[in-house]
């Protein structure tokens, strides 16, 4: 009995520090892999080389910590440059220090949700981020682009009006969506995940605003950009 507990303890602790499969070719070695966007994505990142807190605590930090260790050999680089409030226009301004001059082999772009809350036109959004991408394309070739739909869920103040702002924010999910098809970059569908989440707990378990995910939330996101990025870049 004392060998088949062992043996079973064993199995168990080969499963849980097993590695999942890298997101190949995406990571290849010494790959740079950038994280672009408003709040979500800065998590209250560190804006200091401090290891401890540079990549905040968001779902940019959970993509790095569990590959960073797993392929360590790699010797991965997870850059994240999220700011807090920040539009498309915002990101355009900063995108030559905090994007190109990155040197990334991947940048992943999460954003939308401010241009949302502070009423840009459709039109202007998608001309905006429709340049930020031509202009990544020029530079960088060969970057592989990772295109985050905006989400939200009926939580805190957003379940006022809750259909006219999910209106807006799922034609900026759209434009994202076409922008991604234009630029062949990998789409990360957040909403269906979000919406589908509510079935095994409550909106606010996972957003507690309407806007800004919770632990769990991130855990969501995280799951699905590992999901996507995988099966996009497939061998």
């Amino acid at each position: 009995m004392k060998i088949i507990l062992t043996l079973c303890v064993s199995a168990l602790i080969a499963t849980t520090h097993a590695q999942i499969p890298l997101p190949v070719p995406a990571f290849k070695k010494e790959s740079r892999i950038l994280f672009q966007g408003d709040s979500i994505t800065d998590g209250n990142r560190g804006r200091s080389a401090d290891p401890n807190h540079i990549l905040g605590h968001g779902y940019a930090f959970i993509i790095a910590a569990k590959y960073g260790a797993d392929y360590p050999q790699l010797g991965l680089t997870f850059i994240n440059r999220g700011i807090s409030g920040n539009k498309v226009t915002d990101l355009a301004k900063r995108w030559q220090p905090d994007a190109l001059d990155q040197k990334p082999a991947l940048i992943s772009i999460l954003v939308g949700i401010n241009d949302a809350g502070k009423g840009v036109p459709l039109e202007e959004f998608e001309a905006s981020y429709d340049q930020l991408l031509a202009d990544t394309r020029a530079a960088i070739p060969d970057v592989r682009l990772v295109l985050c739909a905006p989400f939200t869920l009926p939580v805190g103040k957003r379940k006022d009006g809750y259909d006219a702002w999910f209106t807006d924010v799922k034609a900026r999910a759209l434009i994202t969506e076409k922008l991604a098809s234009k630029y062949h970059a990998a789409l990360v569908r957040l909403q269906p995940i979000f919406e589908s989440a509510t079935q095994r707990a409550p909106a606010d378990y996972w957003i507690w605003d309407g806007v800004h995910p919770t632990y769990a939330g991130h855990q969501l996101i995280a799951d699905e950009w590992l999901r996507t990025v995988r099966d996009f870049w497939r061998e």
